[in-house]
């Protein structure tokens, strides 16, 4: 860009040149016959040509070429930079194309996975729930054996209660004086026998 600036300055400048030496001799044309008209004076315009045209080709070949050099590494950059870029560009796009093509497999995939996941969580629950029903059932066996074990103590202890209760009834109504006193005089004697 800076060697363009350059160039456009002395192409400028070249051509303000060749204005300044031109209107000279426009100015006096309306004044005198024309001198241009005479062969020396097309000789004369076609070396002022000449050097015009030379100089801005001088121009033109010395800083042009920079120019013209750095435009097209410029250019040269730019259509190796968007090659690049395109075929990136067209790799993605291959590799979204394929995930394209494969988005049916991967629903499915995904979907038969799910599937999967959810049969074994169900039988893992089944299995759970299973677990926990022969624990709660076994648990209630087990406390419906220790309720019965409990009641049926509770009955001895009652059945015992009720039979010595009974007992001391029959036996205080069967005591008497004479029952009593055998029973002491048996008592004694079994005392006796023990002390010997």
């Amino acid at each position: 860009m800076k060697t363009f600036r350059r160039f456009l300055g002395f192409a400028s400048g070249a051509i303000l040149i060749f204005l300044f030496t031109a209107l000279p001799s426009l100015a006096e044309e309306g004044a005198k016959p024309n001198p241009a008209d005479s062969p020396a004076g097309i000789i004369f315009r076609w070396i002022n040509f000449l050097i015009v045209f030379g100089a801005i080709a001088y121009l033109i070949a010395k800083h042009g070429g920079a120019f013209f050099r750095a435009n097209a590494k410029q250019i040269a950059a730019s259509i190796i930079e968007a090659t690049a870029t395109k075929a990136e560009a067209e790799r993605e796009l291959r590799e979204v194309e394929v995930k394209i093509e494969r988005l049916d497999q991967y629903v499915a995939e995904m979907r038969a996975e799910a599937e999967r996941n959810w049969a074994a969580e169900s039988e893992r629950l089944h299995a759970s729930g299973q677990a926990e029903t022969e624990k709660i059932a076994h648990a209630a066996r087990e406390e419906l054996a220790a309720s019965e074990r409990a009641a049926q103590q509770q009955v001895r202890e009652i059945a015992a209660t009720l039979a010595v209760e009974r007992a001391a009834v029959l036996v205080s109504s069967m005591m008497n004086a004479g029952v009593r006193a055998r029973m002491f005089q048996s008592f004694i004697s079994e005392l006796g026998r023990g002390a010997n």
